[in-house]
């Protein structure tokens, strides 16, 4: 499987923007379908974004984010980002990436390798 480390979190007033990013080692995430999704306190981790391992080409977004998030990927630094713009209070959350080898899916237990973590937090 794949290691996944994500980075780039923070605290952000509202309006403003981030870049995750997600590092793969051990196998590379070019031949993984990879997700983005987030979990507040109190509530059920949730789906953001979801990019193809086929040429990356397909990308599919969660309905709170789209438009406002971005979903991308580098296969030869082996990492998946997520720009990040007009952010929320509600948006705060500790975003995951994680890796399935489905085509593109946004269902949790589809994924098998996920990261640690990192934390987003967008005042108001």
């Amino acid at each position: 499987q794949v290691q996944l480390v994500e980075s780039g979190g923070g605290l952000v007033q509202a309006g403003g923007s981030l870049r995750l990013s997600c590092a793969g080692s051990g196998r590379t995430v070019s031949s993984y379908s990879m997700g983005w999704f987030r979990q507040a306190p109190g509530k059920e981790r949730e789906f953001v974004a979801a990019i193809s391992w086929i040429g990356g080409s397909t990308t599919y977004y969660g309905d709170s984010v789209r438009g406002r998030f971005t979903i991308s990927r580098d296969n030869a630094k082996n990492t998946v980002y997520l720009q990040m713009n007009s952010l929320k209070p509600e948006d705060t959350a500790v975003y995951y990436c994680a890796a399935t080898r489905l085509r593109l899916s946004v269902e949790i237990s589809d994924f098998g390798s996920w990261g640690q973590g990192t934390q987003v937090t967008v005042s108001s």
